[in-house]
């Protein structure tokens, strides 16, 4: 990008100016998570002319300052391009302490108990997916496993049916890595228009789901409306339609091209819980952003009430200054080594976290046994994304069936 193409504001100084697009970073193709780490090289705060312009944080420690400083970061806004006319999305879009009241209704929903129930949902659908594909000896592994097993068992938690999935799917697609704001605008649109009837069914005849739990809850002692219902129901079904998904698919790639971790986990597994999280702080997901409540400085830098600040969980995960070695997936790492930003941090971690957890665990559990050794198919291309949340988008593998 060329200077005439953009302004930069008064309030930057024009050596932190950088120019990354993060919906397309130089290197994506080959590794999602280290094309962001090239912002390493460079300041710890970074500003871009593309998507509208905002700051990018690309260190550990002023991520986890900025995710728990509300007062100056808020989740007020969180997407990028900036969306004006962006709906709220309860309770991510709140700060504390209206956060916690929302936040709290659907806590329920992932305790221990509730989690072990879907476990063993998502044990079952794992299986039946296994015998489906193993005796092929081939898969598209993104549509015919990592879509299906966390998904299947988000419709089962918000009883949905399971058929509406293929209208879904895409829906959540442009909901995470489009950086048309009015294509984004226009399947919140359809998100809403299509979860209403569910809504209104269930405020009258409730049932034992997610969905009608939260039509009956109150907030400060009154009952909750209908537009929070709305604005809690589509921010669940957006994040429960993508996230596991994208990062089973980064587990099985990793995996199918490095067939000593595959090893390691099969022979040996003690190690199980380790690996999990070191899968998920090696392979973040989420791109988030937060924006300033008010001018503030913060380590010489000059942020403008409005600015928007992104918080890459992968500029988090992957900071040498943080971790030993970051870009090694190790099995080994002491535990409190492995203290991730993947899900967040402060009030605003991700409530479904333990889930997601639960579900990688899963699928290692159930494939390696049935497949172990496997590896990317070279005739047919892997497709990656950066965007809001990094995924994979295709991911072909092949296996001899005979062993």
């Amino acid at each position: 990008m060329r200077a005439k193409d953009y302004t930069v504001p008064d309030n930057v100084p024009p050596e932190l100016v950088v120019d990354f697009d993060f919906f397309d970073p130089p290197g994506v193709e080959e590794d999602v998570q280290l094309a962001w780490t090239k912002l390493h090289e460079g300041p710890d705060i970074v500003w871009t002319p593309h998507n509208g312009g905002h700051w990018i944080a690309t260190r550990a420690e002023d991520i986890e300052v900025m995710q728990r400083d509300h007062a100056h970061f808020s989740h007020d806004k969180f997407n990028l391009p900036k969306n004006p006319a962006e709906a709220t999305a309860i309770p991510l879009s709140l700060d504390p302490p209206e956060h916690g009241k929302y936040r709290r209704l659907i806590m329920p929903a992932f305790m221990p108990d509730a989690v072990k129930a879907l476990e063993d949902a998502a044990r079952a659908t794992a299986r039946r997916l296994i015998d489906e594909i193993a005796p092929r000896g081939h898969c598209e592994f993104i549509e015919e496993f990592a879509k299906m097993l966390p998904i299947d068992v988000f419709l089962t938690m918000v009883d949905l049916p399971k058929e509406d999935r293929a209208m879904l799917l895409p829906w959540a697609e442009v909901a995470v890595r489009s950086d048309d704001v009015d294509e984004k605008n226009e399947v919140h649109r359809k998100m809403g228009e299509y979860l209403g009837r569910f809504v209104a069914e269930r405020t009258a005849i409730p049932g034992d789901d997610l969905i009608s739990r939260i039509t009956q809850s109150e907030v400060d002692g009154r009952p909750i409306t209908i537009p929070e219902v709305m604005g809690i129901c589509i921010l669940l079904l957006f994040g429960g339609l993508d996230t596991v998904a994208s990062e089973l698919g980064f587990v099985a790639k990793f995996l199918a091209e490095n067939p000593a971790h595959r090893r390691e986990i099969r022979e040996h597994p003690e190690l199980m819980t380790a690996a999990v999280e070191e899968l998920l702080r090696r392979f973040a997901l989420p791109n988030t952003a937060r924006i300033l409540t008010e001018d503030y400085e913060y380590k010489g830098v000059s942020f403008r009430k409005g600015d928007m600040v992104q918080m890459p969980k992968s500029l988090h995960n992957l900071d040498a200054r943080k971790y030993s070695d970051p870009n090694k997936v190790d099995f080994h790492r002491p535990p409190a080594s492995i203290k991730h930003a993947g899900f967040g941090a402060g009030p605003h971690i991700c409530p479904g976290a333990t889930l997601a957890r639960r579900e990688v665990t899963v699928f290692l559990e159930e494939w390696l046994p049935r497949i172990p050794d496997f590896e990317i198919d070279p005739a047919k291309p892997t497709r990656v994304a950066s965007g809001m949340v990094n995924g994979v988008l295709e991911l072909n593998l092949r296996w001899n069936p005979a062993r």
